[in-house]
């Protein structure tokens, strides 16, 4: 069936003669590699702001408070959206929301670089969040329809999990050289050819046009759409404003307990609709069910990680914006070896549950390693051998995460599938970050005078983040165990038949 698929693919793309037995193999190897590329882009986009920010808040006028509107706009927007994007992508076609998406990146990312004001780079990051919203779900279905469940999949997913970790080390790597060189307005300008060129140049080359639908036109799910974009919004929105506002303003409580509202009214409104945007008995698939919790736990662990190590850095070690990018690259490296080959040997020779407790339990005891060897007059040298683990476990489990959504669900609903997972990761982070700053704060006791102070604070988020990890690899073990490399037969049950 693979073999068709890719065949057929070729075919449709205009490609050279079909009958060389190589050219499918060869097609879908590039397919891969632009699909990976995407997933680059995005975790260079979530990533190369963050040493920048110094320089952007002194230059564009931002206060101290909202500054972290740089960051936190786009995880607004990409996790409200994502449900959407997801759909689309099912409805409308994975290939024409890739191409959409990028050029929402592209476009955005120029618009960022020459924002004269704080409000205009705001509003673009928020575009840049809508086009990851976008792409995420959309490079995801596309790996998912392409490549068969089991070893085939597990492979494709490593590469592109590899490809993320890749991003995130590079994006603070590229943004630490290009915010000392050039200036923070080349961090949004290095985005702009990379998105283009991939929407305008590659992607109509390798990717084949979206199939016709077929059967009865499928409706779309406008009032499920719109209720769960303002839910998840609101819902990220007020995790992100607590530290700043007050978790007891409108601002925030009020944010979160309308958007709790909002999402019960969704799960009314999908219980009811003819085509519902998310079907809820995608929610009896465990794994997932079990990805979607487990990715909650993993990111509140990687927004909080991330956090210590740049606080670390920067406030005690005194790095300035290129040395804090140039210490994640142990990480990222770790990540992308964790994520790639990792993830895919031992997801081919252990299976999905064993491999997602694995890479979640290494990624908790690198976190914990992390927070134990911080110390007022601390050295890099002395975090290393956790920010290793860290990274070597986060990777593994991330890639796992996308291989249990996408187990036993059907080709049709790929897109909402990895969006479910994706929504979890981006609240998680949300949560994550918000939650390990009254951490942190309750650790210095309300005073951050001497570094004794700032490092106890840390440490005690540390041991958070860690407890978040485990956590996510004791629900992991619920996922049920399969045999290694076998695929879920999704005709099994109606629900999940192509």
């Amino acid at each position: 069936m693979q073999k068709s698929l890719n065949q057929t693919d070729t075919d449709a793309m205009g490609g050279p003669d079909s009958n060389d037995a190589t050219q499918p193999l060869r097609w879908a190897g590039l397919r891969l590699a632009l699909l990976a590329f995407a997933q680059f882009i995005i975790a260079i986009d979530y990533n190369i702001v963050y040493v920048a920010l110094p320089d952007i808040g002194r230059d564009v006028g931002f206060t101290a408070q909202s500054l972290q509107w740089v960051v936190s706009a786009y995880a607004v927007a990409f996790g409200g959206f994502l449900l959407l994007g997801g759909r689309a992508a099912d409805r409308l076609g994975p290939r024409r929301m890739f191409i959409l998406a990028l050029v929402l990146y592209g476009v955005s990312s120029l618009a960022g670089g020459l924002a004269p004001n704080a409000l205009t780079l705001v509003v673009a990051r928020a575009i840049q969040g809508l086009g990851g919203a976008l792409l995420f779900p959309a490079t995801l279905a596309l790996i998912n329809t392409s490549f068969a469940e089991g070893t085939e999949r597990n492979r494709a997913l490593a590469i592109w999990g590899a490809a993320g970790s890749g991003g995130l080390a590079a994006g603070a790597i590229i943004g630490g050289i290009l915010t000392s060189g050039w200036g923070w307005q080349a961090v949004f300008f290095f985005t702009v050819p990379l998105a283009l060129g991939a929407a305008l140049v590659a992607a109509p080359v390798l990717l084949a046009p979206d199939p016709a639908p077929k059967g009865r036109r499928q409706s779309f799910d406008l009032p499920g759409a719109l209720v769960v974009t303002t839910s998840a919004t609101l819902l990220v929105f007020g995790l992100a404003s607590g530290p700043e506002a007050g978790w007891h303003t409108v601002r925030s409580a009020g944010s979160l307990v309308i958007g709790v509202l909002l999402l019960g009214t969704f799960i009314l409104i999908e219980r009811r609709a003819r085509d519902p945007l998310a079907p809820l008995r995608l929610f009896a698939n465990r794994g997932l069910a079990t990805a979607m919790v487990v990715s909650f736990f993993h990111h509140m662990a990687l927004s909080s990680g991330y956090y210590l190590l740049t606080t670390y850095f920067q406030n005690l070690l005194g790095y300035n914006a290129l040395a804090a990018g140039l210490a994640f690259v142990p990480l990222g490296v770790l990540a992308m070896i964790g994520g790639g080959k990792g993830a895919a040997l031992l997801l081919n020779n252990w299976g999905t549950r064993a491999t997602m407790f694995a890479g979640m339990f290494i990624y908790g005891v690198g976190l914990a390693a992390i927070a134990f060897a911080m110390s007022p007059g601390g050295s890099y040298w002395a975090v290393l051998p956790g920010i290793l683990i860290y990274g070597f476990g986060g990777g593994i489990a991330f890639t796992t995460l996308f291989v249990a959504a996408a187990s036993g669900v059907a080709p049709n609903e790929q897109g909402v599938a990895s969006a479910l997972a994706s929504t979890s990761l981006q609240i998680g982070a949300a949560l994550g970050l918000a939650a390990i700053l009254v951490v942190a704060n309750v650790g210095l006791g309300g005073q951050a005078g001497a570094a004794s102070d700032v490092v106890d604070g840390l440490r005690m988020a540390g041991w958070f983040a860690a407890a978040a990890a485990v956590l996510g690899a004791v629900l992991a073990l619920t996922l049920k165990q399969r045999n290694p490399g076998v695929p879920l037969d999704v005709a099994a049950s109606p629900e999940s038949a192509c």
